[in-house]
């Protein structure tokens, strides 16, 4: 006998790993000849960004972090166009109510109003809920083209450094338990797993999102508690949003880390996203954690492929000596190995006190 009158995924938050809820003021009793009052923010905030994803392979997260509503039906439409007929939902779901925010100049009250008026009853109400979740039940999404769709590739290692990376990440992480540990460019979460035999929750960012809807698949199938994968760009992580941008934080503002996991992803940073390596490394001391830090030198295979699409002269700082100034300028350098192959060395750090 009851309904909610919001359907925002902003009711759920993340305690940990596990999805909660907490709108508890969202439940009312239901009313009979009423529609769902939810139902319109429900397609604009969960069905149409999985729609975007499912019918024409658009990554929603761009969309959603830059606009704290979502998708309006008017602009779903038209990234829809073609599939009017040929994909489920779309002509209920999108152009009806496209075509009914025309008429009612998108007053969803008017709209909810007609509809009571037209003997929207339980039943009415009830198959509509049913048909949704067969509907997203049924949403798959495509397979397109990563960059990383071979993540699990690692032949620019040799086995000897793969082990030796392993086991330096191993031995830091043993040191103590960490509430929270932040593993940035978690790929397909090979260390993050390493990491969460030690803390309460590892978050798992990476930009990826086929990579990350892998992660969270794969964690899923193996009924793990402790690792939680999100979409996060680290060199345009998300901000703040809705009023004055304080409605959503930032990332950086909403949890706090005891351990950064930063490895293979400062040359990403610095030459392909032209972010300078100390401007990256203040962001590192402003979150006063620990940090596993692995560098690339500039004789590193991928370092020189990245720097193979750059104008001659581009990036020509970045050298393995400069940045160990900067390091030095900024943490206290508790360990440092070189790993075989002699192009890759890690560091454990923390913040100077």
């Amino acid at each position: 006998g009851m309904t909610t009158k919001d359907a925002t995924p902003y009711n759920v938050q993340f305690v940990g790993v596990n999805p909660v809820f907490i709108d508890v003021a969202s439940f009312e009793p239901y009313r009979p000849g009423e529609p769902w009052w939810g139902y319109r923010q429900f397609c604009q905030m969960f069905l149409y960004p999985l729609m975007l994803t499912a019918y024409k392979d658009l990554p929603h997260q761009p969309w959603m972090r830059g606009c704290i509503d979502g998708i309006t039906p008017e602009q779903a439409q038209r990234v829809l166009q073609g599939h009017r007929y040929g994909r489920k939902g779309v002509m209920t779901h999108v152009w009806l109510q496209a075509k009914a925010n025309k008429r009612f100049t998108g007053d969803s009250v008017s709209t909810m109003k007609y509809l009571t008026q037209a003997g929207y009853d339980e039943k009415i109400y009830i198959a509509m809920i049913e048909r949704l979740q067969r509907l997203v039940d049924g949403l798959q999404r495509k397979r397109s083209a990563s960059p990383w769709k071979t993540y699990s590739d690692r032949s620019h290692y040799t086995p000897e450094s793969l082990l030796a990376k392993a086991d330096f990440v191993r031995r830091v992480v043993a040191q103590c338990h960490r509430s929270q540990v932040w593993d940035v460019g978690a790929n397909d979460g090979m260390y993050s797993r390493i990491a969460v035999d030690h803390a309460d929750v590892v978050i798992a960012m990476d930009a990826d999102s086929y990579v990350v809807d892998h992660l969270y698949r794969s964690l899923r199938e193996e009924r793990s508690k402790g690792i939680l994968p999100l979409v996060v760009n680290f060199a345009d992580p998300t901000p703040g949003i809705g009023w004055r941008g304080m409605e959503r934080p930032a990332m950086d503002e909403r949890s706090t880390p005891d351990l950064l996991l930063v490895l293979a992803v400062i040359h990403h940073l610095a030459i392909t996203y032209n972010i300078p390596t100390n401007v990256f490394f203040d962001f590192l001391v402003d979150l006063d954690a620990e940090v596993i830090l692995e560098i690339p030198t500039e004789s590193d295979p991928m370092v020189k492929k990245l720097m193979g699409h750059k104008r001659a002269g581009e990036h020509n700082d970045y050298a393995i000596s400069r940045i160990e100034t900067q390091l030095a300028d900024r943490f206290d350098i508790r360990s440092r190995e070189e790993l075989p192959g002699g192009t890759r060395i890690m560091f454990h750090l923390t913040p100077h006190s």
